[in-house]
């Protein structure tokens, strides 16, 4: 019989700082491998490094603290840190009597490994902690806000400098005498967060064409009167939350076609944030946004040609983010139903092959009865 829910005994394992899903359970930052048990009736018990043991306990984060040593078995630990805390956690779950363990979507294959050649069984439960880590509480929402902050004033940081910048007779443009390309202003975006005590970003400063690849990093010279798409989404170190926005900039005369292109989408940023409370699918948010480009004779879904150069809502309107910048949920077709405390992003954009693309992202936190805008940077497309 399938133990109930409230009698199961669930693992975690991994690097904290490698695996949010454990991490939101021990919130603890340490770098090696780690097992996590709680355990009915027993409490929880975290195995880790013999040199975190001490900080471990100090923090609080388990009631039972022990090192994998304290659970070798009969044929001894290996010297590979990973495989020995597999081992140990073995070991541990013989010496318990346990016959069965349930874990989520993250536990790193090693660890079912030598569970089951131990003999005890290993379950999945695919959406076990997702709605603990969609429910931010206060500190989780301040710690958040924060990252925001420092996410805000790098992105007005860049955009700032590609609207100052200076552009030759062919339209390239230049910073003190170098030239301002997409790279450059990637490593200026890290070292402005690095300053300002953040994380670096895998950021996108897409420009021109280029922009009409919703992912695509960007690369080469940027030029004035083209939509540069700016997205930055850095970890905050002191907590390892993130965060995400994006805004877009043209240096100098802003094209027409981009001007329409920057109002459809902050009308659907607008029709997606009225739409956004708790009980609200992700789909119903996604909607709302497609309804306005609909109405306003942009097309929905990838082109259906390389030759296609209409210009198009291409993704979901937004995803959750937290302790990954990426996490459940979805603000797209088949999205779930929304729950108060979800960080998410409104992020709706236009892409054309010819033009490039335009993209506009705020963080929220969805309320009983509506949401709260991390953001408070304008809407523009002009920043000099």
């Amino acid at each position: 019989m399938t133990a109930s829910t409230s009698d199961r005994v669930v693992v975690q394992a991994g690097s904290p700082v490698g695996n949010p899903w454990l991490f939101h359970r021990v919130p603890f930052q340490a770098g090696d491998a780690a097992v996590f048990f709680d355990i009915p009736g027993d409490g929880t018990t975290l195995i880790l490094r013999d040199i975190e043991c001490d900080r471990a306990r100090a923090s609080g984060v388990a009631r039972h603290i022990h090192a994998p040593k304290e659970f070798t078995p009969s044929g001894g630990l290996s010297g590979d840190r990973d495989t020995a805390t597999a081992q140990a956690a073995a070991e541990f779950a013989v010496q318990r009597g346990l016959k069965e363990v349930w874990s989520g979507r993250s536990m790193p294959l090693i660890f079912a490994h030598f569970f089951q050649e131990r003999g005890v069984e290993v379950k999945c439960d695919p959406e076990l902690g997702v709605l603990e880590r969609r429910a931010k509480n206060e500190n989780e929402v301040k710690a958040l806000a924060q990252a925001q902050r420092m996410t805000e004033g790098a992105i007005r940081f860049a955009c700032e400098m590609i609207a100052s910048a200076d552009a030759d007779a062919k339209g390239e443009l230049s910073v003190r005498g170098e030239p301002l390309t997409s790279e450059r202003v990637q490593n200026e975006i890290n070292a402005w967060l690095l300053e300002h005590g953040m994380g670096t970003s895998g950021s996108i400063v897409a420009g021109g064409s280029e922009g009409a690849d919703c992912h695509n990093r960007g690369k080469g010279r940027l030029r004035t009167g083209e939509p540069i798409i700016v997205d930055i989404f850095p970890m905050d170190p002191s907590s390892r939350y993130f965060g995400d926005c994006t805004r877009s900039v043209v240096h100098g005369e802003i094209p027409d076609i981009v001007k329409r292109m920057h109002d459809a989408t902050a009308k659907a940023k607008a029709a997606a944030f009225a739409v956004t409370r708790a009980g609200a699918t992700g789909e119903q948010v996604h909607q709302a946004a497609c309804d306005v480009f609909t109405e306003l004779g942009y097309g929905i879904g990838m082109p259906e040609s390389p030759d296609d150069d209409s210009i198009r809502y291409v993704h979901g309107t937004g995803h959750g983010v937290g302790l990954d910048v990426h996490e459940p949920p979805l603000l797209d077709f088949g999205g779930p139903p929304l729950v108060v405390g979800d960080c998410l992003t409104i992020e709706p954009g236009l892409y054309g092959a010819k033009v490039g693309g335009v993209r506009i992202e705020d963080m929220v936190i969805v309320r009983a009865e509506g949401c709260d805008n991390l953001n408070t940077l304008p809407e523009t497309l002009t920043w000099a």
